[in-house]
């Protein structure tokens, strides 16, 4: 998870300059429309807090990653769609984002499915399978789909792992398989997909804009404590997006 040392919130239950993340949890999470960002030093964060939120994000410098991930190139698909879970701790609050590009520009951000007490793999999964739902509903546009997920484990458990354990009444030599609701039902929505998307691994946390704004989006649903899977609906500003918590 990012560490930052000072976070500033202009809209929320309190706001001010906080020195650490769980006061400004308490002063932002589930607050409807909460404005808050961190920075890596006190003077840095009083100065962003001199200003209104929208006029500190623009003169804040973006990291060079995330400048770097706003050319990095897509997939050639119609549809290319992020998957991503964030937990903090591992386990701990967990929640799933996604972002959906069409035709190579944004289109979509989603997030929730918030539970208090999930895991990274719990979180990725679901947002796998979030994934492949949407999926579905552009093959049936007749559209081409490219699903991305930085989480080898909920790629390889849905595509690799799962038709064998199928195979052996989901059962496995050893250990039970843990999280096998998730990926059963990842396994139903694989099925009717496998020959007609690409599915493939994303490095995550390497300044790839769609799979950092899914991450901000999954650290979202944490703060917002967002049960359902809901659509964002605030500013579609990358930039604004990106300058959100990371996880």
């Amino acid at each position: 998870m990012a560490k930052k040392k000072f976070y500033v919130v202009w809209t929320g239950r309190q706001t001010g300059i906080f020195p650490d993340w769980p006061s400004t949890e308490a002063a932002v999470s589930g607050f409807p429309g909460a404005k808050y960002k961190g920075f890596a030093t006190e003077a840095e964060a009083r100065a962003a807090f001199a200003q209104d939120y929208q006029q500190a994000i623009k003169n804040t410098p973006r990291p060079a990653k995330a400048a770097a991930a706003r050319s990095a190139a897509l997939p050639s698909s119609d549809w290319v769609i992020y998957a991503d879970g964030a937990c903090d701790p591992n386990p701990g609050q967990a929640g799933t984002g996604l972002a959906l590009y069409r035709d190579g520009t944004l289109s979509e951000l989603w997030y929730g499915l918030y539970t208090p007490q999930g895991t990274n793999n719990t979180a990725e999964l679901n947002g796998l399978n979030q994934a492949l739902m949407l999926a579905q509903q552009g093959v049936d546009q007749g559209r081409s789909v490219t699903v991305l997920c930085d989480s080898q484990y909920a790629i390889n458990c849905v595509s690799q792992w799962a038709a064998g354990w199928a195979r052996q009444g989901w059962t496995r030599k050893g250990d039970p398989i843990k999280n096998l609701a998730l990926i059963q039902a990842g396994y139903a929505l694989w099925q009717p997909l496998a020959d007609k998307i690409t599915l493939a691994h994303v490095k995550g946390h390497a300044g790839i804009e769609g799979n950092e704004l899914a991450d901000r989006m999954s650290v979202h649903a944490v703060d917002q404590q967002e049960q359902d899977f809901v659509r964002y609906d605030g500013p579609q500003d990358i930039a604004t997006i990106l300058a959100m918590r990371a996880g």
